[in-house]
């Protein structure tokens, strides 16, 4: 297919060492229009004239010297970037900004302009080149502008296109589902051409115009679909449990494909454990709705939600790994004796030696009428990644103060011309990570409101303005926005445990030594991640005392192979 998209742009700003970089740059020449200037405010006249001619910068990548004053504090050499990369970003706020130093400068200036990259006022500082095939500095790059194409610009070829004559909530919420998984998609009108090519088709196949229903999903080969839920269209496109083809019994069902699930789908197939992972949503989970997560072992640059979990998705793929979605678990009946569990959902049953549960936590729900009514049409549990392309040049409101929360602001400050971040407490500090701390307190687009809390939204037929009320006074205030985002906590998604799987008093799993002494095996607490019930484990987000974070629950997913190896080795397996 011919790419419709005007073709986006590279800015390189080099006022000293531009023959090198635009060199290194040739690569990019036939799919981005390299452009070199020899100043910041070059780079900024040129960037607002290609976004006002309809086309888009994809990067900026800058020399870590420019003429112009010190900054305080640092040493001589250290230039001031940081008011030109914050024009630049004021310019473009989606395009990702590159600091490169040359080879002389690089120890002084970094140290100077770390601090920067911390605080999120760019996104890579890095060497420049010093010869041919550099291409540690060509992976960053091309990372960089793969995020970009992938949050950003229209897809090229899509792999799932969505017609429908009006974005209703469904349509948002299977539009979400496809960015989750990693599906290029587009939305198009009935009258497109590809709805008509689509309308033919379900013609040629017998379905009458009156049996249609919006959205239509064609997705790659596949006949056009005409899901009524989300959970219809993981059926269409994935298949149903009953489908999987086992002997007789797994060894290992993992409940939830988040990153502990991911990380216990991965080793335990690698370690030759027969292997299926059910997920009732999309792959990746909460962990999965995260626009940048910065702080995960290995990723200096950061990695989305989406491609970290696409990525041990595919590792888990490649070990035997059989995956399955869109059916959540409805139940669990522990096996008597030795005998093997039963998992079952709606679409089919599996017996397993040993089942893990990974199936992390929900957003708690704001029950409040205004709210509640708009789900999906201006109210979104999540951070709604492929929603915030539409929220351009609005104001958008942010309830929670969790890493999420924090993550889906700074995400929705590249679009939106005001984010406002709401929570009950006096401050973030006890519940927010540091450096994405330090990344709010630097954006001006984003404003934070302790001691306040949302009690009233309304709009039609979406949403357009939210009440606020001190939580102190009870003093309130309408504010305009056309997008409320909702982090408000966290509950656990396991109701559908068996009693005999001890919880706390907020409906966490308990396992190890937290299980109470009375539920203890001949005076032995159960091993670490292991429930009150043989065989069944809990890792991840919901496990009483979990950290929270993505690090642990991976760390989690991996420590459990080795109880379940020791599990069907005691069986003689």
């Amino acid at each position: 297919m011919t790419s419709q998209n005007p073709t986006p742009s590279i800015v390189v700003i080099a006022p000293e060492h531009g023959d090198i970089l635009l060199a290194q740059f040739g690569r990019y020449a036939r799919e981005y229009d390299v452009v070199l200037v020899d100043s910041a405010a070059a780079a900024e006249q040129l960037a607002r004239e290609i976004v006002g001619a309809g086309r888009q910068v994809a990067m900026f990548v800058c020399e870590s010297r420019l003429p112009g004053a010190t900054l305080a504090g640092t040493t001589p050499s250290g230039m001031a970037l940081y008011p030109a990369l914050a024009r630049l970003r004021g310019a473009v706020p989606t395009a990702r900004l590159v600091v490169a130093a040359y080879w002389d400068y690089f120890r002084e200036d970094s140290e100077a302009l770390r601090p920067g990259l911390a605080k999120g006022k760019y996104d890579a500082f890095m060497l420049m080149p010093r010869g041919v095939r550099d291409e540690e500095f060509h992976t960053a790059i091309c990372e960089l502008l793969s995020d970009w194409g992938q949050q950003v610009a229209a897809p090229e070829t899509a792999g799932a296109f969505l017609i429908t004559p009006v974005r209703d909530s469904l349509t948002m919420a299977i539009r979400d589902l496809m960015d989750r998984v990693g599906i290029p998609n587009v939305v198009v009108s009935p009258d497109s051409p590809t709805g008509t090519a689509v309308a033919d088709e379900l013609a040629d196949s017998g379905v009458a115009p009156a049996d249609r229903h919006f959205p239509i999903v064609k997705v790659a080969d596949l006949p056009p679909l005409m899901p009524r839920t989300v959970h219809d269209l993981s059926i269409l496109m994935y298949g149903r449990p009953d489908d999987i083809e086992v002997d007789t019994v797994v060894d290992v069902v993992i409940i939830g494909a988040g990153p502990a699930g991911l990380a216990a789908s991965v080793y335990a197939s690698s370690e030759g454990l027969a292997t299926v992972t059910m997920e009732s949503d999309a792959i990746g989970g909460q962990a999965g709705t995260s626009s940048m997560i910065r702080n995960y072992l290995g990723f200096p640059r950061g990695i989305s939600g989406m491609r970290l979990a696409q990525r041990a998705r595919g590792q888990a793929l490649r070990f035997g790994t059989r995956f399955f979605t869109g059916w959540p678990v409805v139940a669990v009946e522990p096996g008597v004796d030795g005998a093997p569990h039963t998992v079952v959902t709606d679409g089919g049953s599996l017996r397993a030696r040993a089942v893990v549960v990974a199936a992390g936590v929900s957003y708690r729900k704001l029950r409040i009428d205004g709210v509640a009514e708009r789900v999906g049409v201006g109210v979104y549990y999540g951070s709604a990644m492929s929603v915030a392309r539409d929220l351009e040049g609005d104001h958008v409101v942010v309830v929670g103060g969790g890493n999420s929360a924090g993550q889906a602001a700074i995400y929705l400050a590249r679009y939106a011309k005001t984010v406002t971040i709401v929570i009950r407490r006096a401050g973030l500090a006890e519940t927010m990570s540091r450096y994405l701390i330090d990344e709010l307190e630097v954006d001006p687009t984003i404003t934070v409101r302790p001691n306040t809390e949302v009690v009233d939204a309304g709009g039609e037929p979406f949403l357009e303005w939210v009440e606020f009320a001190d939580t102190d006074s009870g003093e309130r205030e309408r504010h305009e926005t056309r997008g409320l985002f909702l982090m408000i906590g966290a509950d656990p998604g396991c109701d559908w445990l068996p009693p005999a799987v001890a919880r706390d008093e907020r409906g966490f799993v308990l396992t190890g030594r937290d299980v109470p002494k009375a539920a203890w095996r001949d005076g032995v607490p159960p091993e670490s991640l292991e429930t009150t019930v043989p065989g069944i484990y809990a890792v991840g987000d919901v496990r009483a005392g979990s950290m929270k974070r993505v690090a642990s629950a991976s760390g989690e997913g991996a420590s459990v192979v080795p109880l379940v190896h020791g599990l069907l080795a005691r069986a003689g397996r």
